[in-house]
């Protein structure tokens, strides 16, 4: 948990022009805090607390505004830059340094069982108000453009915009 919670303050501090110490993003970051709830949660949900685990999520979601679905699986390095409104859902997983910005969700698309969330790379940012819908793979060193509607699958180094998602450019 701490190594993750670290490494997320790192890549904040690295790529968040307006964070001044580490000692501020720890204390006034919603994006720390909602990892913290979600580190919680998680370990709860693993040793099938679910009860507890749903509880501790939703009043991490309650304080800062980004829910995050205990179930998920999110690595180290994780920005969620004005997070407000943000959703990650149960079988979505995030990769090590990426930026999420505010009213994004990582959602499902219907009631079907299994995986039916993305699977986000590393070092990908996915933009304001975007959504990322269904089980399908957004690949390393991607970029999501913001209020884009994403439901297939992105190629490695990709840039998505549009609605529905569209690759405009690939690296």
């Amino acid at each position: 948990m701490f190594e993750k919670i670290k490494a997320d303050i790192e890549y904040i501090m690295e790529n968040d022009p307006a964070a001044r110490s580490k000692t501020e993003v720890f204390l006034l970051y919603p994006s720390i805090h909602a990892r913290i709830g979600h580190s919680i949660s998680h370990f709860l949900y693993r040793h099938k607390r679910f009860f507890l685990a749903r509880l501790v999520s939703q009043i991490s979601r309650f304080l800062t505004g980004i829910e995050i679905h205990p179930g998920a699986k999110l690595g180290g390095g994780i920005l969620i830059d004005h997070g407000m409104g943000v959703v990650i859902g149960e079988t979505a997983e995030v990769g090590s340094r990426v930026t999420i910005y505010h009213g994004t969700t990582l959602g499902g698309t219907g009631k079907e069982k299994g995986k039916r969330h993305p699977t986000v790379g590393d070092n990908v940012i996915i933009g304001a108000g975007a959504k990322v819908l269904g089980p399908i793979n957004i690949g390393s060193n991607s970029k999501i453009g913001s209020n884009a509607v994403v439901l297939k699958d992105v190629p490695n180094g990709a840039t998505v915009v549009g609605i529905p998602g569209k690759v405009v450019k690939v690296r």
